[in-house]
């Protein structure tokens, strides 16, 4: 018998096909859990800011500038007028210059030290600034970030195409927005603007 033959008649087998069914019998079961979970846990986003604020109402902006020289653009919106820092809101930057990745994260993990002090571990600092990689692109020109703040969440971040990053760490989320909002800002000018309150 050629060994083709024998293996035909081996997967003719009533053993092995028995064998077989009794194995995609006990599969399903698995294959369905499987497929439930993966449908349970697929992450759903927002395809841009605004889905995220469908009632985005502007409360104020401004513009950051560094000895004479126009940095960014920024808008705080929020769902209401009145602007709430423990609701949902977000922060428009528009840039004016190139910045790279790595200047982003360390200009914010500097202010982050410098509002918090000694409040915040090394470590922690350290694990937040893994965190930060994907919310901090290299930007030239024209370019825009959009922070959206998600109260007990953390925020996410997007761009003119779509999202970037869903930093899922309140705490971090917390002290990356005081950068702009904490009434210790490096631009309190700025700060007056955003909210609102420029007299």
């Amino acid at each position: 018998m050629s060994s083709n033959s024998y293996s035909k008649n081996l997967n003719n087998h009533p053993a092995k096909r028995a064998g077989l069914a009794e194995l995609a019998r006990n599969a399903k079961p698995f294959m369905a859990v499987f497929f439930i979970s993966g449908v349970m846990i697929m992450p759903s986003y927002a395809a841009s800011w605004r889905d995220e604020l469908p009632n985005a109402t502007l409360v104020g902006s401004g513009h950051f500038r560094w000895f004479g020289l126009k940095i960014y653009s920024a808008k705080l919106w929020s769902e209401n007028a009145r602007f709430n820092a423990n609701a949902k809101f977000a922060l428009e930057l528009t840039y004016n210059r190139s910045i790279s990745h790595k200047q982003f994260i360390k200009t914010t993990i500097d202010e982050i030290k410098r509002l918090n002090g000694n409040q915040i571990s090394a470590e922690k600092l350290a694990s937040w600034e893994k965190e930060l990689i994907p919310a901090s692109p290299d930007v030239s020109s024209g370019d825009e970030l959009i922070g959206v703040y998600l109260p007990e969440q953390g925020y996410r971040v997007y761009n003119k195409q779509g999202l970037l990053a869903d930093i899922q760490d309140p705490e971090l989320a917390r002290a990356f927005f005081a950068i702009w909002l904490d009434p210790r800002t490096k631009d309190s000018g700025l700060r007056a603007q955003l909210l609102g309150t420029e007299k």
